[in-house]
């Protein structure tokens, strides 16, 4: 369906390291980077597992409000690390590790906004 999806971040840097802790406990990481001198102007982080970005971070753009990406985590303890990792990265909190019955029964979730306000959730579909 979607090969990938990309946001820009006001903060480039910080965002990266963001991403980089919130990712890593759903076993994603940069996988793929690309260079202001290579592109003329822009800068990207490809977030993704075995070289096949997927997320992509980029340095330039206008900021869009209302903008939702959420990851598929494997367990429920996953979107539980998740949750931690991405707030000990400067996250906010946006709805804490928990089910949300009203989608599933089974939808286990955790939010939280990015340093641009984006709201990023860990999903897990699985009974636990």
């Amino acid at each position: 369906m979607i090969d990938h999806i990309g946001i820009v971040a006001s903060d480039f840097a910080a965002s990266r390291q963001f991403y980089d802790a919130a990712l890593a406990p759903l076993g994603f990481k940069r996988v793929f980077e690309i260079t202001k001198e290579q592109t003329g102007g822009y800068a990207g982080s490809g977030y993704g597992r075995d070289s096949k970005p997927f997320f992509w971070l980029g340095s330039e753009g206008t900021l869009s409000s209302g903008l939702h990406v959420a990851f598929r985590a494997e367990s429920r303890a996953d979107v539980d690390a998740f949750y931690a990792a991405a707030m000990n990265a400067g996250g906010r909190d946006n709805g804490g590790p928990g089910l949300r019955p009203y989608y599933h029964p089974t939808y286990y979730g955790a939010f939280v906004l990015d340093p641009d306000g984006i709201n990023v959730e860990a999903v897990c579909h699985t009974p636990e």
